[in-house]
């Protein structure tokens, strides 16, 4: 890899424009050759904005599954790829990158071995004050890294073999080779919940380990949690099954054992049931959703 790897952020929306507006924003103050912005209902709006990084919009086709997560990072993905860039850095439409963020990505990338998953820590923004969101360089003091996942201090690196259910696909980088190593996310989930968990087990089937970046931090930006909505209840029920059924154990059993407490699925890991109930968008059968 080369001394200053070449770098596209990969992100795909779905009719946020403004936050894509604002990680466009800080996108401005970084080091990117390429930035990738995958439209998944429609094209987004792409502003003009002093010194952001040049942008190739994409789109795919979502189908009434939902929207098509796993196909929309491929999709960025092979774009991108096709432009000669050494390194992936994917950031979900409502993560803004941390002043930085992208050239430790790119250090880490040159320091780690083969066949690593580079995670940055993420911390959750409040609602945004009136007028706004401050910039990038001030959102430290709104939000701190999630506790449920390491976050090193700025320049160290943690590299572990385990505990893959903690990846999370909003904000991760990957080399080139490693991107072809890893084969891309499963296409069979569509909709919300489990693709990232998915790909990251498939990537460590395949040898990976996990590096978490200190200092490679995204912000996420404060929208209202949407999984209790009947749509994403099915999708999650639906992924579920599907992660399920490839990998023999139970994801996102938080958010399910959740929804069995509201009512809206049954969720039992002891027998393997999961499945909706009536009022939420489908009948009730032993089956499920498939």
């Amino acid at each position: 890899m080369s001394a200053r790897p070449s770098t596209a952020v990969v992100t795909i929306t779905a009719g946020r424009d403004g936050h894509l507006l604002r990680q466009r924003q800080a996108l401005s103050a970084e080091e990117v050759d390429l930035h990738v912005v995958v439209g998944m209902t429609g094209a987004p709006a792409l502003r003009d904005i002093p010194k952001s990084p040049p942008v190739t919009p994409v789109l795919v086709t979502a189908d009434d599954r939902g929207l098509p997560l796993a196909a929309a990072r491929n999709a960025g993905a092979r774009v991108a790829l096709e432009h000669g860039v050494e390194l992936l850095v994917f950031l979900d439409v409502d993560c803004v990158p941390g002043p930085g963020s992208l050239a430790r990505y790119r250090a880490a990338a040159r320091r780690v071995p083969p066949a690593t998953l580079l995670c940055g820590p993420v911390a959750y923004l409040p609602p945004p004050p009136p007028g706004g969101y401050p910039a990038a360089s001030e959102l430290a003091r709104l939000a701190e890294p999630h506790p449920g996942r390491p976050a090193p201090p700025p320049g160290e690196i943690t590299l572990e073999d385990n505990r893959f259910e903690l990846f999370w696909s909003l904000s991760f980088a990957t080399t080139r080779d490693d991107w072809h190593r890893f084969g891309g996310f499963c296409e069979e989930f569509a909709g919300y919940g489990a693709e990232d968990t998915d790909f990251a087990l498939r990537a460590a089937a395949r040898g990976a380990r996990l590096a978490w970046i200190g200092g490679a931090i995204a912000y996420h930006q404060y929208h209202p949690p949407s999984r209790h909505e009947s749509r994403h209840i099915r999708e999650l029920v639906a992924n579920a099954r599907l992660f399920h059924r490839h990998h023999g154990f139970w994801p996102m059993s938080d958010w399910l054992t959740e929804l069995d407490e509201a009512g809206a699925v049954r969720f039992d890991p002891t027998t393997d049931t999961l499945h909706l109930l009536s009022g939420s968008g489908h009948s009730t059968s032993k089956q499920g959703i498939t």
